[in-house]
C-alpha cells in the first residue's frame, strides 16, 4: 500500500474503445495509479466487478485494458462464491481498487453478505486507493441517484458513506440525475451532493474534496448544498488530464 493518505477516486469515466482491443484504461484509470504512488514495479490493480455480476465477458475486455496499460490486474469475483481464499490479504495486496458500474443497488448488498464493505474501509484507511465508475462512485458515498432498481431513477441512501456526501454520477448525460439529485438535497437524505459529468473524476485525501480532473475537456464537476431554503449548484472546473500513451 503506497497512498500517504486514504485515497478514494470517484469517477463517470475511465474507459474508452480501442482499435485492436474492444476496451481500454483512459485517463481517470492511470491517475487513479498515479496518486497509489507505486513506482519500481508494476502497478497491481484489483477489478470488482460485483455490480456487473461479474460478467466474465466484461472482466476479459478489462484484463486486457489492463496488459495494454502495462498493469498487473486480478479478478475479485463473489459470484457464485469468492475465487480467492482471503478476501481481505487480496485487497490490501493491491495499489488500486477499481470497481465497475452496474447495479450500485447489488453491489452493496453482495459486498455487506461477504464482509467487503468493512474491507473495503480496512484498505482505504491503509492507503489502498480505492476507485471506480459509475456504481463504482456511488458505492464510497452515503448514496445517490441510481437506476438499480428500473428504467426510472430511484435513489439509493445505503452506500458505505466513508465519503459523508451524496454523489451524482453521468451528471451530464442522463437528464434525471441533476433534478433527482437536487430533490434529495432539498429533503435532506444528504447534506451535499458531489457530482460528476462523464469523463470527470473527483480526488478525496481523507473525506476531503481536493480536486477535479477530466479525460474530457469542456465537462464540469457540481457540489449541490442548501443556502437557505434553496438548492444551490456550484460548477468545479477540472484539470485536464494528460491522454495516456498506447
Amino acid at each position: 500500500m503506497t497512498a500517504a493518505e486514504p485515497t478514494i477516486l470517484a469517477t463517470s469515466g475511465g474507459h474508452r474503445a480501442g482499435t485492436r482491443t474492444r476496451l481500454l484504461f483512459d485517463a481517470l484509470v492511470h491517475h487513479a495509479v498515479d496518486l497509489s504512488g507505486v513506482h519500481g514495479r508494476r502497478p497491481r490493480i484489483l477489478y470488482v466487478g460485483t455490480a456487473t455480476g461479474d460478467a466474465e465477458h466484461v472482466t476479459a475486455r478489462v484484463a486486457e485494458a489492463a496488459r495494454v496499460a502495462g498493469y498487473d490486474l486480478t479478478p475479485l469475483q463473489l459470484f457464485p462464491m469468492p475465487n480467492v481464499e482471503d478476501v481481505e490479504g487480496t485487497v490490501l495486496a493491491h495499489d488500486v481498487v477499481w470497481v465497475m458500474g452496474g447495479s450500485v443497488a447489488n453491489l452493496l448488498a453482495v459486498w455487506r453478505v461477504h464482509g467487503l464493505d468493512v474491507i473495503m474501509r480496512r484498505a482505504w484507511r491503509a492507503g489502498v486507493v480505492l476507485a471506480g465508475v459509475s456504481a463504482g462512485s456511488i458505492c464510497w458515498f452515503e448514496g445517490g441517484a441510481t437506476d438499480s432498481f428500473g428504467p426510472g431513477l430511484r435513489p439509493v441512501t445505503d452506500g458505505l458513506g466513508l465519503l459523508p456526501y451524496g454523489n451524482g454520477v453521468h451528471y451530464d448525460s442522463d437528464a434525471g440525475r441533476r433534478p433527482l439529485i437536487h430533490r434529495l438535497v432539498a429533503e435532506g437524505a444528504f447534506r451535499t451532493a458531489h457530482c460528476t459529468d462523464d469523463g470527470v473524476g473527483l480526488v478525496y485525501r481523507g473525506t476531503e474534496l481536493v480536486e477535479a480532473v477530466t479525460e474530457l475537456p469542456g465537462r464540469g464537476a457540481y457540489v449541490v448544498g442548501r443556502a437557505g431554503t434553496e438548492t444551490v449548484e456550484e460548477r468545479i472546473e477540472p484539470r485536464l488530464l494528460p491522454a495516456p500513451r498506447f
